[in-house]
């Protein structure tokens, strides 16, 4: 029952951040498969996923393809009811599809003026005033939720629900153009930076580089507001403290430094994305930690 999610460039396309965070914050089995959405190959990629013409898309296990966020979501709730992908009270389920479907359709000053990235923080970037109007209008809307509905979690509804899935590229935008906000809303922008899930889309995202990069600002830069990561390194040769990949099991090959000690992987992508931020990695994080 393994899912096939088809996304783009993690970095930057924040409705791919969605559509995987549907499968991940839930521990729905998926696999994923990357779409060329700067190489130059995004139509053909997409070709046999006809009509999809934008990521995310997910094929289901029986093969039926289905586009948009908002439709992977209904099905996947449809078909694993039991997963808490929505709030189970029903007056908070009806207020989370809202915000979702508000989130969905609007906000396009946000969208627009503030391409999601998460390589860097711009420093000095001045919102317009209708963008101001909409970090308003989404304050309102996360604040309502937690005072009808939260407990005593991070999160919009009490437990992890769509509701964060579709509201995490909103905080990964506060955060990476420095948005003012309340202290209420900056609290729930750095839990979502530092959930495990988002950490390990950034660190898979942070391993590819980019020449131009898209949505570039001319404007000064300063690291990313998230946790600091682990200070790992990419070195060329072991030994290393374990001889089988964390992730695959498989042979090691490539290698890491950190803490003094050498930890060895089955290629270069499963080191990179650990060199990128160790601690999402729980794999990894059991080997350093024994």
């Amino acid at each position: 029952m393994t899912y096939d999610l088809f996304i783009g460039d993690r970095a930057f396309s924040s409705w791919s951040l969605r559509g995987w965070l549907m499968f991940e914050g839930f521990g729905l089995p998926v696999r994923t498969h990357m779409v060329g959405l700067y190489s130059g190959t995004f139509a053909e990629d997409l070709a046999p996923l006809a009509p999809a013409r934008l990521v995310p898309v997910m094929r289901t296990p029986e093969g039926t393809v289905i586009g948009d966020t908002l439709a992977m979501a209904e099905t996947l709730n449809e078909r694993h009811p039991d997963s808490g992908l929505w709030p189970a009270d029903p007056a908070a389920r009806g207020f989370a599809r809202w915000m979702v479907a508000e989130m969905h359709s609007g906000f396009t000053a946000l969208r627009g003026d503030c391409p999601m990235q998460l390589l860097y923080q711009y420093q000095g970037f001045q919102p317009s005033d209708a963008v101001l109007a909409d970090l308003d209008r989404i304050e309102t809307l996360w604040s309502l939720a937690r005072s009808r509905h939260g407990t005593d979690t991070p999160w919009l509804f009490g437990p992890y629900s769509l509701a964060d899935v579709f509201f995490a590229p909103v905080a990964a935008r506060v955060a990476g153009y420095g948005l003012p906000v309340s202290a209420e809303a900056r609290a729930y922008v750095d839990a979502q930076l530092s959930d495990p899930a988002f950490r390990r889309w950034r660190a898979m995202g942070m391993t590819v580089k980019y020449d131009p990069v898209p949505y570039a600002k001319d404007m000064p830069t300063g690291p990313w507001p998230g946790p600091e990561p682990l200070p790992a390194r990419a070195v060329d040769a072991g030994p290393s403290v374990n001889d089988a990949c964390p992730y695959s099991g498989k042979p090691v090959t490539d290698y890491l430094e950190l803490g003094g000690k050498i930890f060895g992987f089955c290629n270069p992508g499963c080191r990179d994305k650990t060199v990128q931020d160790p601690e999402a990695w729980p794999k990894f994080m059991a080997i350093y930690q024994s």
